[in-house]
């Protein structure tokens, strides 16, 4: 119980600042005339999801892509999961999350193992940012409130959005991790070009 709601804190922290930092001005951004009242969005909830979403799909692809494939086998400690299988995480957790937020089947994939070479589970992470894109064009906020078996926990379907949102970013900071850890620059910490 702990560790969920540890989960959602970091979760609503992640969405808030994502949400800030959206709304925040730019510094070119020339002053507006007069205020203009912005209109209501309507299904607030999976509208800032499907926002968030292509930025963190474009971070993580390219964290995978980075590593090389001799590196997928890496993990930082004995206990920790090897750099592909945070590969195959992403892609199951992706498909199965917003499978549930969408309300919608998972799409039927083969098995991914760890030993799998790299071309494969990125193919398997891009498909299932691909589903998720595809899944929630769609979806809308009336459904967020009914009850959702997500395996480890049940809940309102609105959990579902809360751990996709918090896993999106958790996964590409493992990611970056890895890669630092490996002498390679994380995407996002990239030179602008």
């Amino acid at each position: 119980m702990k560790k969920m709601l540890l989960t959602l804190g970091f979760a609503s922290v992640f969405a808030a600042c994502s949400f800030a930092q959206m709304a925040a001005p730019s510094a070119s951004a020339a002053p507006a005339t007069a205020p203009q009242a912005a209109a209501p969005v309507k299904n607030p909830v999976l509208t800032a999801l499907r926002t968030v979403l292509p930025g963190r799909q474009k971070n993580t692809l390219a964290a995978i892509e980075a590593m090389p494939a001799d590196k997928f086998a890496y993990k930082p400690t004995p206990d920790q999961m090897s750099f592909a299988h945070l590969v195959i995480h992403i892609a199951e957790s992706n498909n199965g999350l917003c499978a549930k937020i969408a309300d919608v089947s998972a799409p039927k994939v083969d098995e991914l193992k760890a030993t799998d070479p790299k071309d494969k589970l990125l193919a398997a992470a891009r498909a299932s940012f691909d589903f998720c894109t595809s899944a929630l064009a769609n979806a809308d906020d009336s459904k967020l409130g009914d009850n959702v078996d997500f395996g480890r926990a049940q809940g309102p379907r609105s959990m579902g959005v809360l751990f996709l949102a918090g896993g999106l970013a958790d996964h590409y900071g493992a990611a970056a991790m890895y890669l630092r850890l490996n002498g390679i620059l994380p995407p996002s910490a990239q030179p602008k070009k």
